[in-house]
């Protein structure tokens, strides 16, 4: 038995196992969290070396009914642990409770992003995400400031995790091949466990300032000013420029002029 890769989910099923080995070593089972849980592992790439790790206790979830048939034929030691279901929309306290657990995969490029922001909503539980994605979009994840990649998500990401860009995947070693390279990346948790500012403004002001990323902050964030006069250096500068430090000590620069209420 095999699976049909299928355009509307974004399949390409990894093909080269030493390319499969290498990503799956990547895991490093951060603070000794060992329950993974590995999004859309089609026909077990991954899935066969991440068990090679006895200290891993492996759960698999995919939205392909045929890929659920495919892992349950070839791996029965996964018995109860593979679930058909939607990482974006399923509720991961009935699978979890409140135990931390891992993400990894060969995520699906449609998707890639809303899985990551899905994380952050499980920060606090999840230690450690480990995958592969489009090239463009793992740089643009672990870009550092100062560059024309770094943006609202790696603004967001570099909050409440380190990344780790690995390495680069090529092409050929899929099928289908995509049109574009894949590269991999680490993300392990930070220190930082609750922002000093309102997180939701916080966000908001990130969005505010790489939706007009060409322009001086002052600008993108004018309506925030409320009509003070301020001055600060942020202010005068692009976003990329700024660390996620500086965006935390611009919200709250921000935060302090709303009226009290």
């Amino acid at each position: 038995m095999s699976v049909k890769a299928k355009k509307h989910l974004g399949q390409h099923f990894l093909i080269d196992k030493n390319v499969s080995k290498r990503i799956a070593q990547q895991f490093g089972g951060f603070n000794d969290c060992r329950k993974v849980l590995e999004i859309g592992p089609g026909m077990g790439a991954l899935t066969v070396f991440l068990l090679e790790e006895e200290k891993n206790d492996l759960w698999a979830m995919d939205v392909d009914r045929d890929s659920i048939a495919y892992l349950h034929e070839h791996f029965p030691q996964l018995k109860d642990k593979i679930f058909e279901a939607d990482f974006l929309k399923a509720n991961l306290a009935s699978f979890f409770g409140d135990q931390p657990f891992a993400v990894v995969g060969n995520f699906p490029y449609n998707i890639s992003s809303q899985i990551l922001f899905r994380c952050l909503e499980y920060r606090n539980q999840i230690p450690e995400i480990m995958g592969m994605f489009q090239k463009e979009v793992a740089e643009r994840i672990a870009v550092k400031p100062g560059t024309k990649t770094y943006g609202i998500i790696s603004v967001l990401l570099q909050t409440f995790y380190d990344i780790t860009y690995c390495f680069t995947v090529d092409e050929h070693v899929f099928n289908p091949p995509p049109k574009v390279k894949s590269g991999v990346i680490r993300l392990t948790r930070n220190n930082r466990d609750k922002l000093p500012c309102d997180e939701k403004f916080f966000i908001q002001v990130v969005k505010a300032c790489f939706n007009q990323r060409r322009k001086m902050i002052r600008n993108s964030v004018k309506p925030f000013l409320l009509g003070n006069v301020v001055e600060h250096r942020f202010l005068e500068t692009r976003p990329e420029r700024l660390s996620v430090d500086d965006f935390i000590e611009l919200t709250l620069l921000l935060e302090g002029l709303k009226p009290v209420e």
